[in-house]
């Protein structure tokens, strides 16, 4: 099968054939439509990603759609001609989804929701699975909470902004100003975090309260941004970038708490791996009824283009997920 190689870190993205991988017990072979681009694969091709533990040569990208060809020994939930997506490999020892086919755990998969091509499913699984770590299982967000996301235009705050609308949260996002009307029409109340210091928009949204929940994928400044602006006492923060040294003192002194997502985990680990394919049902279920949907960047790219899909995610251009064909006709 085709595939595309990283040979070494921060090297250039080869095509190559490589053996058809074979699926063993708790497996699938997907054929694979779709592979969706996020920040963190160009920084495990640059070397920069160590928590990913990436090993060269190696086959990247962690998004997968496409359609079940083969199931392994063990394997009842999935059959020939299923479409399926999921955060399935680009870490660790597993393979990515730039390739033909993947062989998959199948605890990591679940069934594509009508309402999505292959092309849009395949944009959603690791923004939208971080998402609900943060907002579900960590913050518990619920109606009547008001939340704030920063980086509301990227895509994990897009899927965040949705999530948090669909479970009944008054949303505010932050971005930079091309990024606001998109946020806007995600249903979020925009914030221009380049012209709008943190003590100001917390006293305009929420009278100087604070927002219930926090959540965080920037990470940096961002994160010592949202000890500041989460409500005293019953607030809380999450942040996806948790990473660095923060001082814990504006969120000590607010009687807040934090706690942070590592959604490559059950990857790496192997443990926890049906939880993600049980967030990936939920998300079908809210995308099939209309209160979740990825943005798409109108570019196309395939395999032979990986790498200036890779140059366009680096350079902040996107004006939405980037998505690589592997087989567009998955999706006729």
């Amino acid at each position: 099968m085709r595939a595309v190689l990283l040979d070494e870190f921060d090297g250039p993205l080869t095509v190559a054939e490589i053996p058809t991988p074979v699926p063993g017990p708790g497996e699938v072979l997907v054929r694979v439509a779709a592979s969706g681009v996020n920040p963190l694969d160009t920084k495990i091709r640059a070397g920069r990603a160590a928590h990913a533990r990436s090993r060269p040569p190696a086959v990247l990208g962690m998004d997968l759609a496409g359609v079940v060809v083969e199931v392994g020994p063990e394997v009842t939930a999935f059959g020939p001609g299923d479409r399926v997506y999921g955060l399935t490999g680009g870490v660790g020892d597993l393979q990515g989804s730039l390739a033909e086919y993947a062989a998959v755990d199948a605890r990591l998969l679940a069934h594509v929701p009508g309402a999505l091509s292959l092309r849009e499913a395949a944009a959603l699984p690791l923004a939208a699975i971080t998402s609900w770590e943060a907002l579900v299982d960590r913050a518990r967000v619920g109606a009547g909470q008001r939340v704030l996301v920063h980086g509301g235009a990227g895509g994990v705050g897009q899927a965040g902004v949705q999530l948090a609308r669909a479970r009944g949260a008054e949303v505010f996002a932050t971005g930079s100003a091309r990024s606001l009307e998109t946020i806007r029409r995600l249903g979020a109340t925009p914030i221009d975090y380049t012209s709008t210091p943190v003590e100001r928009y917390v006293d305009e949204h929420t009278d100087g309260e604070g927002f219930d929940v926090v959540f965080d994928t920037v990470g940096g400044a961002t994160l010592d941004q949202s000890f500041v602006a989460v409500r005293t006492y019953t607030g809380h923060v999450v942040s996806a970038l948790g990473w660095g040294t923060h001082s814990l003192a504006p969120l000590s002194f607010r009687g807040a708490t934090y706690s942070g997502v590592f959604t490559l985990m059950p990857m790496l680990t192997g443990v926890g791996r049906e939880h993600h394919g049980e967030i990936l049902r939920e998300v079908g279920d809210l995308a099939d009824s209309g209160q979740l949907r990825p943005v798409l960047d109108s570019r196309r790219f395939t395999l032979d283009t990986v790498a200036d899909a890779h140059a366009v995610v680096e350079q902040g251009a996107a004006t939405g997920k980037i998505v690589v064909d592997v087989d567009h006709t998955l999706d006729a």
